[in-house]
C-alpha cells in the first residue's frame, strides 16, 4: 500500500468571527466551537488513519507562530507558512511538490482546518475508503456531504452512476459541481436527493494530481516545479516561497482542475459536517437557555430573546436587557453587536475597521 499523507489547509483569515478572531490567531486556532482550537480537533479526529509525522499543515507566514502553539507533537517542518494568500490551487499544488519529496507515489487528502465534526470515527471510516478509491484507480475523490437543509451557503455537488466499493463505500462519479444556491434552486437541490454539500475535502494520489496540475494550470504548476528544484538544490523552502509565490495565480482549486477534470469521483458522508462560517452557525453547537439564547462566557440576559453571546472570561461581565435576536461579541479589546439577520456583513465591517490607522492593530 502507498503512503498515506493528510495536509491541512489553515491559512483563513476568519474574519467573520471578529473579533474573536484576528488575523494572527484566526477561528480554525480558537475553540469557537468545543473545548480546544478547531485545528486541534482537526488533527485529533485523524488519529489512527495517518501517523502525525505524515501529516503537513499549510497556513501563512502571520499565524504560523500560533499554529507551532496548537500542534505540538507535529514536525515543526512540516508546518509551511505562505508569505501571502494565493486561494487553494497554490495550496495543493505546494502540497503536492512536499508530499510527492515524502514518497512519489504516496496518496494525501487535502481537508479545512475547521469543520466541526464529532463522529471521528465514521469521518475516519470514509476518510479509509477515500485513501483506497484514489490508490486503486487514477481518480479525484471528494466528499459529498448529505444534506439535511436547504443551505444557500454551501456549493454542492450532484451525484453520478455508482462505480466499485472500497472498505465499504460505494464510489460515485459526479455530475457535475454547481456554486452557492438562491432559496429555491436549494430546495431543489435538497429534494432531488442527488445534491451534496462541497466540503472541500478531496484524496488522490500524487501521479493522478500531478497529472490534473499539469494539464489544467500549467503556469501555476511550473512554478511550483521550480520550488521543488530549489529545495532539490539544498535551498530553503521560505526564501523560495518567497520568490515564487507572487507569481501564482489567485485561484481556487475547485475552478482550476476539479470542475475541469473528468476523474472526479464522489463518496457519500456519514458522519456529522458543519463549516461553521459565521456566528450564529455556533447556535447548532450549543444549548439554549429559556428564552432562546446562546451563552459562551461572562454575561447574563434578562427580557431578552434568541440573542448569541460571546464573552471572553476576563473579569467582564456582558448583561443584555430587552433586547432580541442579536450577536455579542466581546473582548478585551474590542466589542461587536450587530442583529443575527446582519452576521454576513462583518467582514465588510472589518474591512472598514482595518482601513483606520488607529484600529489597525484590531484586526
Amino acid at each position: 500500500m502507498s503512503k498515506r499523507f493528510v495536509v491541512i489547509m489553515a491559512g483563513g483569515r476568519g474574519e467573520r468571527f471578529w473579533p474573536e478572531s484576528r488575523l494572527s490567531r484566526p477561528k480554525q486556532l480558537l475553540p469557537i466551537v468545543g473545548d480546544t482550537p478547531m485545528l486541534s480537533q482537526t488533527i485529533d479526529r485523524l488519529e489512527g488513519l495517518v501517523p502525525a509525522e505524515n501529516i503537513f499543515i499549510i497556513t501563512n507566514e502571520e499565524q504560523r507562530a500560533a499554529v507551532l502553539e496548537v500542534c505540538p507533537s507535529l514536525d515543526p517542518a512540516k508546518i509551511v507558512g505562505e508569505p501571502m494568500g494565493r486561494d487553494t490551487a497554490a495550496a495543493v499544488a505546494l502540497a503536492t511538490v512536499l508530499v510527492r519529496r515524502e514518497s512519489p507515489e504516496a496518496s494525501f487528502a487535502m481537508l479545512p482546518a475547521d469543520a466541526v465534526i464529532h463522529d471521528g470515527a465514521n469521518f475516519r471510516k470514509v476518510l479509509e475508503a477515500a485513501f483506497a478509491a484514489a490508490e486503486a484507480e487514477p481518480v479525484l475523490t471528494t466528499i459529498g456531504i448529505k444534506a439535511s437543509h436547504p443551505a444557500t451557503g454551501y456549493g454542492y455537488i450532484q451525484q453520478g452512476a455508482p462505480g466499485k466499493s472500497y472498505a465499504g463505500k460505494t464510489l460515485y462519479s459526479v455530475k457535475r459541481f454547481v456554486e452557492k444556491p438562491d432559496a429555491e434552486t436549494a430546495k431543489a437541490y435538497l429534494a432531488s436527493g442527488d445534491y451534496f454539500w462541497n466540503a472541500g475535502m478531496f484524496v488522490w494520489t500524487v501521479p493522478t494530481i500531478v497529472t490534473e496540475l499539469e494539464k489544467n494550470t500549467p503556469q501555476l504548476w511550473k512554478s511550483c516545479q521550480a520550488i521543488a528544484a530549489g529545495l532539490d538544490k539544498g535551498e530553503g523552502l521560505s526564501a523560495l516561497l518567497a520568490e515564487y509565490y507572487p507569481q501564482l495565480e489567485k485561484i481556487s482549486i475547485d475552478y482550476a482542475v476539479i470542475e475541469k477534470a473528468e476523474t472526479v469521483t464522489m463518496i457519500e458522508s456519514s458522519f456529522d459536517w458543519d463549516d461553521v462560517g459565521e456566528w450564529p452557525a455556533i447556535e447548532r453547537h450549543y444549548p439554549k437557555d429559556e428564552n432562546g439564547n446562546v451563552v459562551r462566557g461572562n454575561a447574563h440576559a434578562k427580557d431578552a430573546k434568541n440573542n448569541i453571546v460571546y464573552a471572553r472570561d476576563d473579569g467582564h461581565l456582558v448583561t443584555l436587557l430587552g433586547v432580541d435576536e442579536l450577536i455579542v461579541v466581546h473582548t478585551k479589546d474590542a466589542t461587536l453587536i450587530c442583529k443575527k439577520e446582519q452576521a454576513q456583513q462583518i467582514k465588510a465591517l472589518v474591512k472598514e475597521v482595518g482601513a483606520k490607522d488607529a484600529w489597525k492593530h484590531l484586526m
